[in-house]
């Protein structure tokens, strides 16, 4: 399905193949129309003018178009753009930063951020479940069936509204992921997650492992119903993702979990000073 290079985008000016486009010109309307080529995309979390963990998705759009065309990329040539495009945007930028490649274009440009308030950190977030196995979920490329199955899914409603996010489960409704997250279970004293190949490798998924390991808490691969979550009154769930960082999850269909989990709170704190210290030493080395 054909799907446009330019998706929800916010600020007056983009950077397309490295010349600054204003909104409303004819060259931005033309991104906006759905392209036929096979279109590979990154977006960056954006702290105090500083994209979060760079390095590692740029990493990971060479590895997604290493595994369908096979083009160069240039990855050191993206990084100068992008930081220059924060730099005349908004040096303190905080938001969603979208890095969009094909074979032949480059387009680079601030989104729309679903970033929580904050007292869903505190209280977790609402959500629904959606039967469906990705396929090569650590090729990010733009699937309109996916977004389509998703948008349909997040404009649906349970007791407690419409959800925040979508758990995906596969066909033998295990929960694996979330639609834009990974997802985490607390259970029997330890932390799980399914198996690498039945999820996207999250950036932020891999500084999550590193919060793990400093907060002390044993990690597993195991994939459990949610029938297999609810009947154990201590079991808690959270999701990570770039937009995100680590989110409760309080309510999944008409369930409810426990958020006030000590072992949560504390990989919490530990991702956030992970988070902090990669801002303060990028910071170091741009002055």
């Amino acid at each position: 399905m054909a799907y446009p290079m330019l998706e929800s985008p916010v600020g007056q000016f983009y950077i397309f193949d490295g010349n600054r486009i204003n909104k409303g010109s004819q060259e931005a309307s033309d991104l906006l129309k759905p392209t036929d080529a096979v279109t590979y995309y990154e977006t960056l979390r954006v702290k105090q003018g500083i994209p979060l963990f760079m390095e590692d998705h740029l990493a990971r759009l060479e590895r997604s178009v290493a595994g369908v065309e096979a083009f160069e990329v240039d990855a050191e040539d993206i990084r100068r753009q992008s930081f220059g495009f924060i730099k005349d945007f908004d040096p303190d930028f905080d938001g969603s930063l979208r890095i969009v490649l094909t074979k032949d274009h480059l387009l680079i440009h601030a989104c729309e951020a679903n970033i929580p308030e904050k007292e869903l950190f505190d209280e977790g977030i609402n959500t629904l479940t959606l039967k469906w196995e990705r396929v090569d979920p650590n090729i990010k490329v733009f699937r309109g069936d996916y977004k389509q199955a998703v948008a349909e899914k997040i404009s649906c409603t349970n007791s407690y509204g419409r959800p925040y996010e979508i758990l995906l489960t596969d066909n033998e409704d295990r929960l694996y992921e979330g639609s834009k997250s990974n997802l985490f279970v607390i259970k029997d004293g330890a932390v799980w997650s399914a198996p690498d190949d039945k999820i996207l490798l999250g950036i932020t998924r891999n500084r999550v492992m590193r919060a793990l390991k400093d907060a002390g808490a044993e990690f597993k691969i195991g994939m459990f119903t949610l029938e297999e979550i609810t009947a154990d009154n201590k079991a808690a769930l959270f999701v990570s993702s770039t937009p995100f960082d680590i989110l409760p999850v309080k309510h999944v269909n008409y369930h409810d979990l426990d958020t006030d989990n000590e072992l949560l709170r504390s990989i919490q704190r530990s991702y956030q000073r992970i988070a902090d210290d990669y801002i303060s030493a990028a910071k170091r080395n741009i002055q």
